[in-house]
């Protein structure tokens, strides 16, 4: 029995083997196989196209779609209408420290200081134009210990027109070390890290990105500086950095226009509290030593309208999450269950957006004490009162911000949800995008 369940057992995988050489041979040469990368079904421009055209079949689409279209047509005249010209460039002064240059320490040491207190400074020899220059640090308890081969920035030392140079002076003074370097390294790290991570996605949120704070810099900042209102300013350059936002993460479709429109009604209303808030509080902008250079620098500014413009750019990135969660949501239901009336996305909806209001104002709320927190430490170390802190302007206007803010995400999440089910509603379900390729 042994020996016929072993000549059993030995048949069958014989007979194994010759039907895998027969398939084999079948086949034919066996080729090498080819890592397939996967295609999208259809090219986003053609889906976007197609979205576009289910939507203007109905009159809810031809609505959304013209709403958004009036927001952006707004949005450009805006542009054009303020987009800074002749805005005077000041030569760089000391005011706030005049333009300094990236020097490496040859030497670092401790040397007795210059006066009639004895104590030990601490002084580096830096190379400039080819000559050794010495700089003294300060008391050598509280000055930065800085060693050999460390890249600083350093400026030349102003002296007033007609003033001889006094004993032991210092053609140049440290302004602080070199931290040019260390943040492109790790701005391009993060840049690699989501295109890692996000491949495409990451791709184009770091273009968006770029291109929003290309927009605060070359329209926003020149604009107000030009004498532009600076809340009309904040609020279109909010709305072209929403549409660059938008697109550039989401596409084309009924989910980027529903957010629009909850981004821009959102937006509105912010606006309209931050100017009565403002007003209420009576901050007038005159808070620290740059604003004071400011006015100096342009007296036509209104720094009230800095602060408005502020705290509106400061609200932006949060209603545009908010928003786009909402509007996926919808979105979400409405392929779930095309019955649904309006009613019934909403409510559906609604409890999402009530989920993420809470985290989304505590990012808020941390991010504004995050940034006050030296100040929080100074005032708590000098023995100030709290009334006597949150009455002072730098403590006033983040909280007036911080609530601004927060009511403007209590007031979005419904605002946009409601538009957003009121119109999805009632249009086609193939007009809804599928979540997938460039949708949210």
């Amino acid at each position: 029995m042994a020996t016929q369940d072993a000549f059993d057992t030995e048949e069958f995988y014989a007979d194994l083997d010759r039907r895998a050489r027969e398939r084999r041979a079948r086949r034919g040469p066996r080729r090498p196989r080819r890592r397939r990368l996967p295609r999208p079904s259809r090219v986003p421009l053609d889906e976007a196209v197609a979205e576009l055209r289910h939507l203007v079949e109905t009159t809810a689409g031809r609505i959304l779609v013209g709403a958004v279209a009036a927001i952006a047509l707004f949005t450009v005249v805006g542009l054009v209408a303020l987009w800074p010209s002749g805005v005077e460039h000041h030569a760089p002064t000391q005011s706030l420290g005049g333009p300094t240059q990236t020097v490496d320490v040859a030497r670092a040491y401790d040397a007795p200081c210059v006066g009639p207190a004895q104590q030990t400074c601490r002084k580096i020899d830096v190379v400039v134009g080819g000559a050794t220059q010495s700089i003294t640090l300060g008391p050598a308890s509280t000055a930065p210990d800085l060693s050999p081969g460390t890249a600083v920035r350093v400026n030349e030392t102003a002296l007033q027109p007609g003033v001889e140079k006094p004993p032991n002076f210092e053609a140049y003074q440290f302004t602080g070390l070199d931290r040019e370097g260390p943040l492109w390294i790790l701005v391009a790290a993060l840049a690699a890290l989501a295109l890692v991570l996000l491949r495409w996605r990451g791709l184009l949120a770091t273009l968006g990105v770029g291109l929003s704070l290309l927009l605060v810099v070359a329209f926003i900042v020149p604009a107000i500086l030009n004498g532009s209102p600076g809340l009309l300013v904040a609020l279109v350059g909010a709305l072209a950095v929403m549409f660059v936002t938008l697109v550039l993460t989401n596409g084309l479709g009924a989910q980027t226009f529903a957010a629009a429109l909850g981004i821009s009604a959102t937006l509105l209303l912010t606006c309209v509290l931050a100017a009565l808030c403002v007003g209420l509080v009576h901050l007038d902008g005159n808070a620290d030593d740059v604003s004071l250079y400011l006015s100096q620098q342009n007296s036509d500014l209104s720094l009230q309208g800095v602060v408005l413009a502020g705290i509106v750019i400061g609200a932006l990135g949060v209603l545009a999450d908010t928003a786009v969660t909402q509007a996926s949501a919808v979105m979400a239901l409405r392929r779930a269950n095309p019955a649904l009336s309006s009613r019934g996305l909403y409510g559906g909806a609604i409890t999402v957006g009530r989920d993420h209001l809470s985290a989304t104002i505590h990012t808020l709320v941390l991010a504004y004490v995050g940034a006050t927190l030296p100040l929080l430490l100074a005032m708590r170390t000098s023995g100030v009162a709290f009334g006597d802190a949150i009455n002072t302007q730098d403590l006033a206007e983040p909280i007036v911000a911080t609530v601004i803010g927060c009511a403007a995400l209590i007031a979005a999440v419904p605002l946009t949800t409601g538009l957003a089910a009121l119109l999805v509603a009632r249009i086609p379900v193939d007009a809804v995008p599928d979540g997938h390729g460039h949708h949210h």
